[in-house]
Formats: C-alpha cells, structure tokens, sequence
C-alpha cells in the first residue's frame, strides 16, 4: 500500500483489551505532553508537566464496568483512541487522542463519531458528557461545531501528582455536553 493510499485508508475500529495498554499509554501521552505533542494542536505541554496517563490508569479504565476505550486503526497503526464510560444516562467521554502527527486530518471525527455512536447503541444514552480545559478555547471551539455545548458548570482540576503538575496556577475543566439521537446517526451514515 503507497503513503496516500495508507493515507485515505478507512479506519477500522475494536475495544481495547489488556494487550492494548501499553500502546494507549503511548499514543495518549504522545498527544498531550512532552515534546511529541508540539506536532498536534491538542498539546496541554504549556499547561502541564509530567504524562497524561499511566499503565495502571488505563488498565483500570479498560477493566470497569461500564466503561472501556475504543480504539482506531489504520491498517495495523493505532491512530486514535477514547475513552467511555456510562455515568447514569449519560456517557462520559475522555481520554480522546489522536496521534499527533494525523491531527487534522478528519481522524478525530470519525472516532468521536464512531464513539457517539457505540455509547449510544451500547448503553442507550441520549447525552454525552466531557469536561475540557477552560483555558483551551481552539479545542472548545472544535468541539461545540461538532454539536457539543458550553454548560457553564466549571470544575476544579483534579490534583493527581502521578500525572503530572500544573504549570499554570487555577486551572479549571468546564463541562461540555451534546444530546445524542437516532436521526443524527443516521445523517452521519448517509454522509
């Protein structure tokens, strides 16, 4: 397979499993933190030291009832993955990466897609649920034309040492959510 034809290939998509966690950690790291983050525009590098996640965070992740990580392929590469998980009617969406170097490229669409999607044919949810860095408006603003919308509710960020340390004194997370139906299914599929 040439470059574009790799390129242009459709991604293909599965639950990850404890073989998985090792890669997520990887690409999930290499989209917020560190230096490898600077070839994305989702980059949390200037905002916070250390990684963003870790072995033992994602096998937990993987492992919870009503949760697990979707993950998206092209060809064999891992180039995207998310994290879900049922919160009451809701679910809650997290851990979204993009391998940094493809951010751009209609990647992260189709995976939130495809994660909408799983959430609610899986769980029956109407609602999905996230919470973004208020001090990262180009990623709000990402979100909100993919249908998501500002709530107001804010939300103090977790102190979690293990995963790093803010470079930044009070940031906060707001919590975004986007009501999902049949219909808008369907008009993703005929798209």
């Amino acid at each position: 397979m040439s470059a574009i034809e790799h390129e242009q290939a459709p991604l293909t998509f599965r639950r990850a499993g404890a073989a998985d966690v090792d890669r997520i950690v990887a690409l999930v790291n290499s989209a917020y933190r560190g230096e490898s983050s600077r070839q994305g525009w989702t980059t949390e590098a200037d905002l916070l030291d250390g990684q963003r996640t870790h072995h033992n965070e994602v096998l937990r992740l993987i492992a919870a009832e009503n949760s697990l990580i979707l993950l998206g392929f092209r060809g064999a590469e891992l180039v995207g993955c998310v994290h879900l998980e049922k919160v009451g009617d809701s679910a809650y969406f997290g851990m979204f990466a993009i391998r940094p170097g493809l951010q751009g490229q209609g990647i992260g669409k189709q995976v939130m897609r495809m994660a909408e999607d799983l959430a609610r044919r899986e769980w029956g949810v109407d609602k999905m649920l996230m919470t973004v860095i208020t001090l990262r408006p180009e990623l709000i603003a990402f979100y909100e034309r993919r249908g998501y919308r500002r709530t107001g509710e804010l939300r103090p960020f977790p102190e979690m040492p293990e995963l790093g340390s803010p470079r930044v004194a009070g940031l906060q997370l707001e919590v975004l959510a986007k009501t999902l139906t049949a219909a808008g299914a369907a008009e993703r599929e005929s798209a």
